[in-house]
């Protein structure tokens, strides 16, 4: 094995945003080294990486020139130039999750044909080069739309109801999804070593805002039958084999009205849907992360206690310099842990922070996550 922990070796991330500052937290518990690329000087990780790099992930040969300083090259975020981890690749560069793995995550399009090709059961979809295609193609309403590239936290998806809608869309390469009934949202992180060492966390439920289509509570254990819970893990695992990933695969799932699980869309690398395992999980998903992708063993995925997670965004109508209002009210709570994600500014529904709230009792943390919420303000 190398030696990873105290030495010369340097692991590479594209992209230094919270996913990044959360890594670093377990990269400086075993003393590895770590050098940042992202475009915003002020991103979370500037500060903690020992080496920050300001640059276009999306330029072939900035993200070129960056990988071949590293010995192991990771991502936090999907949307990075592709040629250029295939050319490092090439040149014998380890990266994890793999470039073709991204490829396929990266495109919305791609991705669905790959669930129809893997035989996994996912909402029947139709691909579109431009909006003019979709337009001249008469689909009956309502459907979901998506961006097939770029979108993130309910930007670059909407329901589309009339023409009207559609017509306020921009003009990019997207697919439309028929609207499924579904009765919860789940999801399950997948961790894969380079050894084929596969583990999975236990399946959590997500409750979104009704406005911002952004996660608003994650709740592990998720309030379901061990029938159910045993279905999403089998299909999360399948989903984890097609693609035979190394690293973490957050697979978000739909449980419709007739309890049928159906894959919405994958993420390859640590999710917001297993922020709740760095308080509440033996391993949580960061270092997991780093397990996976430097052929570790793999930590005990099991939870110490019940934990959900409370997305601290930006209030509507604020923008600016940001106050956390009334942190000092929920730290008087016994097992709430705020996170901080280091961004100055505020704008409505901005992802700035969670909450951890951990208690024996799934149903005492859920009541005591709606006090977090409705107590703490992110405002200017």
């Amino acid at each position: 094995m190398e030696n990873y922990f105290s030495s010369q070796f340097k692991l590479g991330i594209l992209g230094g945003g919270q996913l990044g500052k959360m890594l670093l937290s377990e990269t400086q518990k075993f003393d590895i080294f770590t050098s940042i690329l992202d475009p915003n000087i002020d991103a979370p990780c500037a500060l903690i990486a020992h080496q920050f790099t300001k640059g276009d992930l999306m330029d072939f040969e900035t993200v070129y020139q960056f990988g071949k300083k590293v010995d192991v090259l990771t991502i936090e975020i999907e949307h990075i130039n592709i040629e250029a981890l295939y050319q490092l690749e090439k040149e014998g560069l380890i990266i994890y999750p793999q470039p073709k793995v991204l490829e396929i995550i990266q495109h919305k399009g791609k991705q669905k044909d790959f669930y129809k090709e893997n035989h996994i059961p996912t909402a029947s979809f139709k691909r579109y080069k431009s909006i003019n295609n979709l337009l001249n193609d008469s689909q009956p309403f309502p459907y979901i739309w998506k961006s097939a590239q770029f979108g993130y936290d309910g930007m670059g998806v909407k329901v589309i109801r009339n023409i009207n809608e559609l017509a306020q869309l921009p003009d990019v390469e997207c697919i439309i999804e028929e609207m499924i009934p579904f009765k919860l949202e789940l999801a399950v992180i997948v961790a894969r070593n380079q050894k084929n060492e596969v583990k999975t966390y236990p399946v959590v439920e997500m409750e979104f805002h009704p406005e911002a289509n952004q996660v608003e509570y994650v709740i592990c254990p998720a309030r379901i039958s061990d029938e159910i819970s045993h279905r999403a893990q089998k299909i999360a695992l399948e989903v984890s084999d097609a693609f035979q990933h190394v690293g973490l695969l957050a697979v978000e799932m739909f449980l419709t009205e007739d309890n049928q699980i159906i894959v919405n869309e994958v993420a390859p690398r640590p999710h917001n849907s297993g922020h709740y395992s760095i308080e509440a999980s033996y391993t949580n998903q960061f270092e997991q992360h780093l397990r996976a992708i430097l052929n570790l063993p793999l930590g005990n995925t099991d939870s110490k206690l019940a934990g959900i997670m409370v997305n601290l965004v930006g209030s509507e109508n604020y923008f600016g310099d940001v106050i956390y209002q009334n942190m000092d009210e929920i730290m008087k709570i016994n097992g709430v842990t705020p996170h901080i994600y280091g961004k100055k500014q505020t704008r409505p529904f901005r992802k700035m922070g969670h909450v951890t709230i951990v208690n024996k009792s799934v149903s005492d943390a859920r009541k005591i996550a709606e006090v977090v919420k409705n107590t703490i303000k992110v405002i200017s």
